[in-house]
């Protein structure tokens, strides 16, 4: 049975004497050497690596850098343009209420009532005059008195009062006011 043993335990392995062939003796130098040389290729291929990283990241922050240039000037001209069409709608508000609701000259014959109530008052002492007065004067309706008026009062401000007569509060009188 050792026999058996025996011949089990040489099928698993080398001879012993194989293994001592190829046995190789290194000093403490040496393998430190070795150890020293396999750590240092290891190391080098990391710090590539972390060169390479390095480099990629600058390079995305100069693209980010770009990208946050191009946002800016984009926003720029997208406030520009809102800042001008804000100015177009403006504009054009301003001219639609222009047509919509014309400022109006007055126009000649207004004009010229207004001269005439004008040389009417200058004439009188007292420098007044009621309205149905002068609408009797002129030989006009109240409405194209009171445009007159109005035209008279514009082109004189501070000249011309409206006051209520002393009697009859509905009525009133047009007084010019001393220089």
């Amino acid at each position: 049975m050792n026999n058996l043993a025996n011949a089990s335990i040489n099928t698993f392995g080398p001879s012993p004497k194989a293994g001592f062939e190829s046995l190789i003796t290194l000093t403490y130098g040496q393998l430190q050497g070795l150890i020293v040389q396999a750590v240092q290729e290891a190391i080098q291929l990391l710090q590539d690596e972390v060169s390479q990283l390095r480099e990629e990241i600058d390079q995305d922050r100069r693209e980010i850098a770009s990208l946050h240039a191009k946002l800016a000037s984009l926003e720029s001209l997208q406030e520009q343009d809102i800042n001008r069409i804000c100015l177009d709608i403006a504009y054009d508000r301003r001219r639609l209420t222009a047509l919509e609701h014309p400022a109006k000259e007055p126009g000649k014959t207004e004009l010229s009532r207004a001269e005439k109530i004008e040389r009417y008052l200058a004439a009188r002492p007292d420098h007044k005059a009621t309205f149905e007065t002068l609408r009797g004067h002129l030989g006009v309706d109240k409405d194209r008195l009171n445009e007159a008026i109005k035209t008279l009062m514009a082109s004189s401000p501070g000249r011309y009062g409206i006051v209520r007569a002393q009697g009859d509060k509905r009525k009133r009188t047009l007084v010019m006011f001393p220089k």
